[in-house]
């Protein structure tokens, strides 16, 4: 293909026979060395330029082919517009949203999208720039966290038994679920309604203050407390300001208001000897640390650090120290379309974005990957107890903002690590 060692020998060549027959090459022979090396060089630029031209020919060749071929997979598997039913198991991962350019710090999403790549449900170079994929995911869970129901909008390659093809590439701690086709517009951020989430914590986080945490698993939550800690919740229902439960966000910022649908605790149960109980919350949308905030506020009044009327008074212009739960035990429960689900879900091109199909699956998931990961963890590492041990710092009739900035940040030192939702 390339002529670089045929003309080089000619010129050899050409030399040595100038040496032998000096006298019948006379003319040639009076050349100047200067000269013959312009000689030279035009010769070696001559077959540069055409071994370059040979090179950009074959270049020009694999472009053609590649080109073809992601053709031919359009043709065969065009993009459609999908969502993806995703659950996954937080512990290991920093949150589910992708940061390029930081692969030390691996997230949800790494590990989706290069899952995508190698089962050829997307090219390879929408792995860099998500947009070229429309890929948009309803809820951004942070360090940690896990979920049960997320859901991602994408556009992939409708290829052959493309579930267990993702699935093929991914960890057991993440396994798509489900799959169902969308309109080309749909986002699954802006078109969802509400979001539920769960939280698992020992009950024992429930007990007076002066209870003895060296005797955790003893520890039986009373039904009387459980009523006080679901009237608790209650209160949170409706549209209230949680400029308190969050950071950086000013009384008057109007993305501080938030409608709350559902809080409460379900019946106590034992895992591992020790007892447990799940909350539930259901929301329009939630900033982050709101729920951790939400449900730390409501165990420094059942345990007794803080009076029942600081929760009114949290919801108001007043700065007021609220702590913030450990990120252990978040789980995303679920996503809700029902906007969607009553404008497209019965229009004979779309499904409702409802998996009742899948919720067999779900639950098996949370059996097998979520649930022991937080009780062994709360088990063997006592993050809640630990937690519990802080909340003597608060200061839950403190007014000046200096000194709630100053037991905010204690309160977030000693948290660091533990980022949710």
């Amino acid at each position: 293909m390339f002529r670089v060692r045929p003309l080089l020998s000619a010129l050899v060549n050409h030399r040595q026979t100038l040496k032998t027959n000096g006298g019948l090459y006379k003319p040639f022979c009076t050349m100047s060395e200067g000269g013959m090396d312009k000689q030279t060089a035009t010769l070696l630029k001559r077959t540069n330029e055409e071994n370059e031209d040979s090179a950009e020919k074959v270049q020009a060749a694999k472009r053609v082919k590649t080109d073809g071929e992601h053709a031919e997979d359009e043709k065969k598997y065009p993009k459609k517009k999908v969502v993806l039913l995703m659950a996954y198991s937080g512990k290991g991962y920093y949150g589910m949203q992708r940061n390029p350019g930081n692969s030390q710090f691996r997230t949800i999403e790494d590990d989706l999208v290069a899952a995508l790549i190698k089962s050829g449900c997307i090219p390879e170079n929408h792995g860099d720039e998500m947009k070229k994929m429309s890929f948009q995911r309803c809820a951004r869970t942070d360090k940690g966290v896990s979920a049960a129901g997320q859901v991602v909008s994408l556009k992939v390659r409708l290829i052959d038994d493309i579930i267990e093809k993702i699935n093929e590439h991914l960890p057991p701690q993440i396994q798509v679920l489900g799959l169902k086709r969308v309109t080309q517009g749909f986002n699954s951020k802006n078109n969802c309604d509400a979001r539920t989430y769960s939280y698992m914590l020992p009950t024992v986080a429930f007990s007076p203050k002066d209870y003895d945490t060296g005797n955790i698993a003893a520890f039986r939550l009373e039904p009387e407390t459980l009523q006080k800690v679901n009237r608790l919740f209650a209160l949170y229902k409706g549209t209230h300001n949680f400029h308190n439960f969050t950071s950086q966000k000013a009384p008057s910022d109007p993305s501080a208001r938030r409608y709350i649908t559902e809080m409460s605790c379900g019946e106590p149960f034992i895992r591992r000897n020790y007892e447990f109980a799940v909350i539930t919350v259901r929301g329009q949308s939630f900033m982050l640390h709101q729920i951790r905030k939400m449900i730390g506020l409501v165990i420094a009044v059942v345990k007794g650090y803080a009076k029942e009327e600081v929760m009114e008074r949290s919801w108001g212009y007043e700065k007021v120290d609220v702590p913030k739960a450990p990120g252990l035990g978040l789980i995303l429960e679920r996503v809700h379309f029902d906007r969607y689900n009553k404008r497209f879900g019965g229009d004979g091109l779309h499904e409702k974005l409802e998996w009742d199909r899948e919720e067999e699956e779900i639950r098996a998931f949370k059996e097998a990957h979520i649930y022991p990961t937080i009780i062994e963890t709360e088990c063997e590492e006592g993050s809640m107890v630990s937690w519990m041990a802080t909340l003597p710092i608060h200061d839950f009739e403190a007014t000046s903002i200096e000194v709630q900035d100053d037991k905010v940040k204690k309160q977030d030192d000693a948290d660091e690590g533990n980022d949710s939702d």
